[in-house]
This record gives C-alpha cells, structure tokens and sequence, in this order.
C-alpha cells in the first residue's frame, strides 16, 4: 500500500537530504502517476510513497527520517503505447537518472524488459516484478573535507593528457595493496600518482566513470562491459571501481582521489558518454529514461516505436528536448562544482551537435556551455565524429573546443610506416594542424594529438601487429577496425629477431618523440609508456582482464626512461609549447622566419619539393626568439633554436645542416641511440650529420 509523501520540492531533481529527511524530485512530461519505493540495504522494499504534487513537470515528495545509504527506486504510471512512443510500466522499478550513487548491477532477464520477453514484437507489456534484478539509487551524504583542494589549472598549452583506466591502472601494480587494486583509491595510491608525476604528464583522461551497464551478450560469454560506453546514470560514479562500498561511500572516495591527484598537480578529465544510454534499441530493457518519459529523453524516428540512432548503440539523448538537455548540462557542472574534475572528453560529440539531421556547430548544445558560467572555465575536448551521416567533423568545432585530431593520429602512424605520400600534410600536424583550426579562432592546443587511444592498438601492438586479432572477444574476430596503419615490422607478433625487436622499439621511440615535439596537446595512452600489450587486440571493449590491465611486472624500462625525458624536453622547450600558430614569415625586427622547412642537403624547401610524394625525410627548425607568447606578467618568452630531423627511408643517410642559422649544434635527442647524453655530439653548420634510418633526430643551436 502506498502513503502520500510530504509535498516537498520540485527543484533540485533527484534525491537531496537536509539532516532530518529527504526530498524527492523526478521530471516526467507524460506519466499519469509516479510511485517512490524504498528498499534496505539487503534490496528488500520497505515502504512506497506516492508522489502527489506536480510542478512544471516534476512529481516530487518529501520523506522524513529518510538520510544517506537509504536506497530507492521510481514506478512510474502511463500508457504503454510503443507505437505512439510511450514506454509506461510500473511493474518496473527505474534507476533515478539524477540518483548520485547507485549499488548493485542489473540481473538480466525477462522482468527488465518492458515488453512480455520473448514474444513477437514489443506490443505486449511485461507484468513481471523488475524490483529484485535492478540496482537501486542511493541517498548520499554530499559534504567532503575538500580542505584547500585548489583545481591546477594547467593551460593548455602545457597540458599533457594521459588518458587511463581506473581499474586497467591500478589492477596489477605490485605496491598498491590488494584491496584497493581496482578502485578510485588504488588511483590516488602514492604508488600510482609517483608514477603519472615522474613520467611528467599533467592531466588524467579517465574512461568512462558515470555508473554503466554490462550488456546480456558480454555476461553471456563470461565478459564485461569494461571501457564502460553504456551510461545508465549521469551524476553516480561508477560502483565496482569502489573499495569502500556501494551504499554512497563511492562518491567520498572518488572525492577523494581527485583530491589526490590535484594536490600532485594533475587535473582530472573524465570521458562522459551523453550521447547515448545503456538501454539500447527498441527491445533493449526497460531500466530509467525509457520508463520516467521515453519520448522526453529521446530522440524518436517518424515512427515513434523506434529510436534515432546515430551513435551505433541503438539509442540516442534528444538535446533538443528541454529536459534531455537540462540533464546534460546539471550533471557536468554537478562533476565540476561538487566532484571537482577539471574537464570533459565528450564521447561522440558530434551526435550531441545534431539538430534534426545534420551536424549544427552551433547547436543549442554548444551555445549553453559557451555562456555558462561554469562549464565554459573548464577543459572540453571533442571526440569529432559519430556513425551517422556527415558524422566525421574534424575541424568544425567551436571556439572553447578542442578536438581528437583523427587526422593526426593517420598521418603520423603512415609517415613513420612508410605510406604517406610526401610530408606535406606531416607538416600541418607537427605545426598544430592550422588547416583545421586558425581559421575559425583556435589555437594550436585546440589538436589533442595521438597516436593511440583505447580505440585501437597500443603503442607496441602498433608496431608488433599487421592485423587484428580479436578472438577472445567472441566475435570470430569481426570486431574493430581493420584500418590500423601499422606494420608488424617483418614478424606477426612476438618474436625472437634482434633485428626486428630493435625496429619496433625505435618505432615506438619515433612515435612517443614525434608526439610530444608536435604542437597541440599530446595525449598518451595509458600503457605505452611501459610497452604495453593486448595481443594484437584492438576493440578491449569487454576485456576486463589480464589482456587490459597493465602489466606492471612487465615494464619496458628504457621505453619508460624514454617517455620521461621526451616529455621533460617538452617541458623544457616553450618552442614545442606556443600558443600561436606559426607565420612562416621574417618576424619584424628580425632577419629570419619563425620555422623553416629543410631537405637531407641542407636546403629549404620550396613548392616544388612539397609536392614530391616520395618524399620520406622532412627537417623542422624553429625558432626560439620568435615565440609569440607571453609570460604572466607579460614578460617575452624566448627559447633555444631548435632543429628536428625526421627520417621515415629504410637507408641510413647523411643530412646536411643547414648554413645561416648558427655555426654550431649539438645533438639532444637521437631515437636511434635512446643512451647518448646530451650534447655528446656537436656538428657545425654546413657539415653532414649521419642519420639512421627510420629515426628522429633533435638538435639545439649552440653557436
């Protein structure tokens, strides 16, 4: 039997204790009643509470005594009408999607399901109790000892971004104790922070965070959902990366851990997915949105029964409904005011910028985070591009936004494999892709380039590997990309060939160098680091195992050693760092260009020599005392001159150093001797510098 709750508030939505009780606030344009259930800690129901105020569309409800770790659920009443795209079933008990914590995981079977499971069709409603195979929201305790917690704020031009899993990072690492591997505190373990802060980055990119879900087909097969791209609820952080519990504790601990990073000098990033949830198509489970106001929340073919999908999960989030779009937007500044991350990666952003069936740059989306107050202070990053018509949108997003350069990660993969043709277009990406982005406003940190991501092989697969190799998936090895751009080097996989392991190791060298003396804003993969491997695995997608997480008792040590002092050079050298895109110009006041472009013999090169498509070797000057930018307190930033040698031919050569820009350079950076000190060698202007084959070579002017 249910009681009438207390008429509370409308606003905020969700579930907001006061010390003495709880309110209770859910948003539905169409049901006819809502219903608040409240369960123990075990998951058996205690009491209902009918929620009988209504306010601009919220059915809200106050329950005294009710505080933190009370979990809780919603029945909603309505019609069930597919066909008019009303998804109404109170027989099931559906997530909050405003919940901050939610426990436990769905238990898939027939009762989730809207629809009578197994029938011809989704005509038929389900009368089955979902109750006892749902997670249930929490009632949280918002206060936390921030203490002096201070957010980096580390410009962009500095940002190095390392993009990780929460539990891939922290599984096997020998010294972080057993009991928090896994979690967000095994994250802000000593152990863990000593090694983002010694390897040098400055922003964490956490994979998906937000409570997800693990679709029937993975579990089936003895698989998770383990990057996390099913969002089912927007504010909750994820609860099996917890250590301390699911009843609310997960929120203090993930507080905790950006308290952590933060007081390290690192920023937290997080991927969030709003452009889809994890109840997927038409016949997918009834488990939130679809069953508080389907129509509300997304967004609807002409024929109503089916979903809008240009996202390839089934679904889509309709932000051009009012409430769909309040959602987003109270979520991300839930994230920054009370969680404290620094910024966003958005999954497939360009589905968010769709209206009707284009992709609109200037989408009621993007103008809302432009004049927040909030969101408009803090780090966005785009991932360009979706599955749908004109979904690829490198370069076409906003001022404010920087972007994944899809289009840096191919040039770069096919310059050092040998199959670009000419180094005309290596050029734009080691300069900050200025065809992408000066046009429009944007600066060079407006490119987040990589070379790897989640999406894809690691770094040492990348050069280990020809092709996929994808079994343990189960999916007979269909899945993923089978456009990788790499080369295996001579032998598929492992082996025992000195010759080839010594090519695949200064490949990964020319990478990780070619990625962080690029202009823009590096991103490095998890991993990579220490030479990381999945077996040839490019789509880890549900591979919550050993082929994941990083083997820590496994370390490339000298690719380590590498990674540390490219990214020191970086630090080091305002030169890769500018906050301006280059002129190519004689600077006033000055007798020479801000960059110059030269061939193996010394020479600059001209129209003619760009457009050789067989062109392999491209040599990179720039200069120090043209650096545009200024310091803080308007101070004139000036660095060295640096030249950067890069050499994709499988010959060894001789490169001529240039004449006119200094008598003397000394080397600091060779990828083919990874040991040499620098400075070791000096060469004048004019003389010719041995370069091996297939390596990157940085000098510095020193006379």
């Amino acid at each position: 039997m249910s009681r009438a709750a207390w008429p509370g508030q409308h606003m905020p939505l969700g579930s907001t204790w006061d010390g003495e009780g709880t309110n209770f606030s859910v948003f539905s344009e169409n049901a006819e009643a809502v219903e608040l259930v409240l369960f123990d800690r075990d998951g058996e129901p205690e009491a209902t509470y009918e929620l009988v105020e209504r306010t601009e569309l919220h059915w809200h409800g106050y329950v005294y005594g009710v505080g933190p770790g009370r979990h809780y659920g919603y029945r909603v009443h309505g019609r069930y009408e597919p066909q008019h795209g009303l998804r109404f079933n109170h027989d099931k008990l559906l997530i909050d999607p405003y919940a901050k914590a939610i426990a436990g995981d769905v238990q898939w079977g027939p009762e989730v399901f809207g629809y009578v499971w197994g029938a011809d069709g989704d005509d038929a409603p389900s009368r089955l109790d979902s109750a006892p195979c749902m997670p249930r929201s929490v009632v949280i305790d918002p206060f936390f000892p921030w203490g002096e917690d201070r957010r980096p704020n580390t410009s962009w031009a500095d940002t190095v971004i390392y993009e990780a899993h929460v539990r891939g990072f922290t599984m096997r690492h020998p010294e972080i104790p057993q009991d928090l591997r896994g979690t967000y505190a095994g994250l802000a373990h000593p152990a863990a922070v000593e090694h983002l802060t010694r390897l040098g980055v400055t922003a964490v990119e956490l994979m998906p965070v937000h409570h997800f879900v693990d679709p029937p087909h993975l579990l089936e097969k003895g698989l998770r959902n383990y990057w996390g791209y099913d969002s089912i609820g927007y504010f909750a952080p994820q609860s099996r990366y917890s250590s301390a519990g699911s009843h609310g504790a997960q929120v203090r601990e993930f507080k905790a851990m950006v308290r952590a990073l933060h007081r390290a000098g690192l920023e937290v990033i997080l991927d969030v997915v709003y452009n889809h949830t994890g109840e997927g198509n038409h016949l997918g489970p009834t488990l939130s949105f679809r069953g508080i106001d389907n129509p509300g929340y997304y967004k609807l073919n002409d024929d109503p029964r089916y979903y809008w999908d240009v996202t390839g999960t089934g679904n889509t989030l309709n932000v051009r409904q009012p409430q769909a779009l309040q959602l987003i937007m109270v979520s991300l500044r839930y994230w920054v005011t009370e969680m404290h991350v620094d910024g966003f990666r958005f999954d497939l952003a360009a589905a968010l910028a769709r209206q009707f069936y284009d992709v609109d740059r200037l989408s009621a989306f993007f103008d809302i985070i432009h004049q927040d107050p909030v969101l408009s202070q803090v780090k966005l990053i785009a991932e360009p591009w979706d599955v749908g018509p004109g979904g690829y949108q490198v370069g076409n997003f906003p001022v404010r936004w920087a972007e994944w350069n899809g289009r840096y990660r191919d040039s770069v993969r096919d310059y050092w494999r040998g199959q670009l043709r000419g180094v005309s277009d290596l050029a734009y990406r080691l300069t900050g892709s200025s065809d992408l982005y000066q046009e429009d406003g944007r600066r060079p940190y407006a490119s987040v380039n990589f070379v790897t991501a989640h999406d894809g092989f690691t770094l040492r697969d990348l050069v280990s590997y020809n092709d996929k190799h994808n079994q343990a998936n189960g999916e007979d090895n269909r899945d993923g990309s089978d456009d990788n751009r790499s080369w295996n080097h001579g032998a598929e996989g492992p082996t025992d060939d000195p010759q080839v392991n010594a090519l695949r190791a200064r490949q990964q060298r020319n990478y990780l160098a070619t990625l962080l003396l690029s202009q823009g804003c590096p991103m490095i993969l998890s991993g990579d680091e220490i030479g990381r491997t999945q077996q040839g695995n490019n789509n880890a997608y549900c591979q919550d195992s050993d082929i994941s997480w990083l083997d820590w008792n496994s370390v490339d040590h000298d690719l380590l050693r590498f990674a540390r002092r490219v990214i020191a050079l970086r630090g080091e050298h305002p030169a890769f760092r500018r906050q301006r895109f280059f002129q190519g110009q004689i600077g006033r006041g000055h007798r020479r260009k801000d960059i110059a472009w030269f061939r193996r013999d010394g020479t600059e090169m001209n129209d003619r020599h760009w457009s050789n498509a067989q062109r392999q070797s491209l040599g990179m000057l720039l200069n120090g005392e043209l650096i545009p930018d200024r310091g803080p307190r308007g101070e004139r930033i000036v660095d060295d001159t640096l030249l950067v040698l890069l050499h994709a031919h499988h010959e060894d050569t001789q490169w001529q150093l240039p004449v006119g820009w200094g008598d003397r350079w000394e080397v600091i950076l060779d990828t083919a001797r990874p040991d040499e000190h620098p400075g070791a060698r000096r060469a004048q202007a004019g003389e010719a510098l041995p370069v091996t084959a297939r390596s990157l070579v940085m000098l510095r002017r020193v006379g």
